[in-house]
């Protein structure tokens, strides 16, 4: 079990408040999409979750275990265990979708294979596996230089997959891909966390959040002013946001 307790965050000189005393339960294999207006603090909320931000005050609690409070060694493995996927996430743009998938990124590889680049042969079927499931398998072998910006974003989901994330922290994961495309993703995602319990949390918009999330947060300055189960929001909900 994840718990967020009292999560406070502020920015500038004049100290404004753009996440207020947020605290909430996370259950594993739990969908959670956040929504709300541009300024919110969704995006900012994800970013100090994946300690990417610091925290001005608040607790972090992963197993029992307050990572805020465990130094260098608990935020190395929150790291290693967490994917934070970025809107135009990092890819390797001269190497190809399988080797960026294969190798990873900084603190999921050995440092010997992140410069070489070489991999087990034996990886090589799971990782073309998910780029199958992400719509990606013609592209395994193209280098990412070549590939569009939303199929750079599932190659990022993918690596995140392969290399064993238990958390997935997504900033509008399908921005920028045609419909088709964003639900194989968002499906992929959504059935990794039934049958895989992996927990995902992400920024969608309000009609895809309705369609895939198994629970939604919105957000209204810096405030999570309703948390419920995955469905169609109430008139007087949105009117909330």
């Amino acid at each position: 079990m994840i718990r967020i307790r009292q999560l406070t965050k502020h920015v500038g000189a004049d100290r404004i408040p753009v996440l207020r005393n947020i605290s909430a339960d996370i259950q594993s294999g739990e969908f959670i999409s956040l929504v709300g207006p541009s300024g919110s603090g969704k995006s900012t909320l994800l970013r100090c979750l994946a300690l990417k931000e610091t925290w001005d005050g608040g607790s972090l609690i992963i197993n029992g275990e307050d990572i805020l409070k465990q130094g260098i060694s608990g935020k190395l493995k929150q790291r290693q265990e967490w994917a934070f996927l970025e809107q135009n996430p990092y890819v390797n743009l001269n190497r190809t979708a399988l080797k960026n998938v294969l190798i990873g990124r900084a603190g999921q590889t050995p440092v010997w294979r992140m410069i070489t680049g070489m991999v087990r042969s034996d990886d090589y079927m799971g990782a073309m596996d998910t780029l199958e499931q992400l719509g990606l398998l013609d592209k395994a072998h193209d280098k990412c230089e070549k590939l569009s910006g939303g199929e750079r974003q599932r190659v990022a989901i993918a690596r995140a997959l392969v290399h064993g994330a238990k958390v997935i922290l997504a900033d509008e994961p399908v921005n920028g891909l045609d419909p088709a495309a964003a639900d194989r993703v968002l499906d992929t995602l959504r059935t990794l966390c039934k049958q895989e319990r992996i927990t995902v949390i992400s920024v969608l918009p309000l009609e895809t959040a309705e369609r895939f999330a198994s629970r939604i947060w919105g957000l209204q300055g810096g405030e999570i002013v309703f948390d419920v189960q995955g469905r169609r929001l109430t008139f007087g909900e949105k009117n909330m946001l």
